[in-house]
């Protein structure tokens, strides 16, 4: 595997492991290099379907998206769609996969260096549990419980709590969609820069905290079978809607949607 060194900004390898699909930058390399370049400090997201179909509509997760560091292909549709329009094979990089490389680094692993932020209370107890079973363990003062985000993501006392941290890493788990927003207003306010990471439910499906999503299942791209089946009537109709995003990657394939959804 390729040095963090190798891959600066501005080394031609680096370029070549991305991959522009619906306006966004992909990277297509490892999880084990998408590590490596958060070590420097950036915004990470791992955009879903259901998500990513609204890039034309939902201006706010857009604006995220297109000011991340790095984005990785968690979307096994997104990744077969794009074989299908262009005929190239990406590798796909779970949101799964790339925290299980993540809780590996000694910089995650030592202690007082991760903020965590938590979309519940009892979320966070599932998570912290998880944690400590796999050596992590997270301080009170390392922990925040996400209020309720509404339309502007904003949140002074998050920013106060990271800055006076002085944290290598902030671990973002709150639902799809305001994590993105919320990694971005971190991303703007935040200096020295962490590494921001907007992983939203991967750590729960390590925790317990939803549906356990086996390593296998989700190397075969069937961890959303995995969410219908433990909750049909949340899951079925995302999943469902996700449909969409098919007539918007044939349509603009490499180029971002238009906002509003018009040619």
């Amino acid at each position: 595997m390729m040095p963090t060194a190798e891959l600066s900004a501005n080394s031609p390898l680096l370029e070549s492991k991305f991959r522009q699909i619906l306006g966004i930058r992909f990277f297509t390399g490892s999880a084990e290099e998408v590590a490596d370049l958060m070590e420097a400090g950036g915004l990470l997201v791992v955009p879903a379907a259901p998500a990513l179909k609204d890039l034309p509509t939902n201006l706010s997760y857009r604006d995220a998206l297109l000011n991340a560091d790095v984005a990785i292909p968690d979307s096994a549709f997104m990744v077969l769609l794009w074989r299908i329009r262009t005929g190239e094979r990406i590798v796909r990089v779970s949101g799964l996969e790339y925290l299980r490389v993540f809780f590996q680094r000694p910089s995650v692993r030592l202690p007082g260096n991760t903020f965590w932020v938590m979309a519940s209370e009892q979320s966070a107890a599932r998570n912290l549990a998880y944690l400590k079973t796999q050596g992590i363990e997270v301080e009170p003062r390392d922990c925040y419980i996400a209020p309720f985000y509404k339309a502007e993501v904003t949140d002074p006392e998050l920013v106060r709590r990271i800055q006076a941290g002085r944290y290598a890493h902030v671990v973002i788990t709150v639902g799809g969609g305001k994590q993105e927003q919320l990694g971005l207003y971190l991303k703007r306010n935040l200096q020295p820069l962490p590494g921001i990471h907007c992983i939203g439910a991967a750590i729960a499906f390590l925790s317990g905290d939803q549906v356990h999503i086996p390593g296998w299942a989700d190397r075969f791209w069937l961890g959303w079978l995995f969410r219908c089946i433990s909750n049909p009537a949340s899951y079925v109709p995302r999943y469902w809607s996700a449909r969409k995003l098919a007539a918007l990657l044939f349509r603009y394939r490499d180029r971002l949607p238009v906002a509003g959804g018009g040619s």
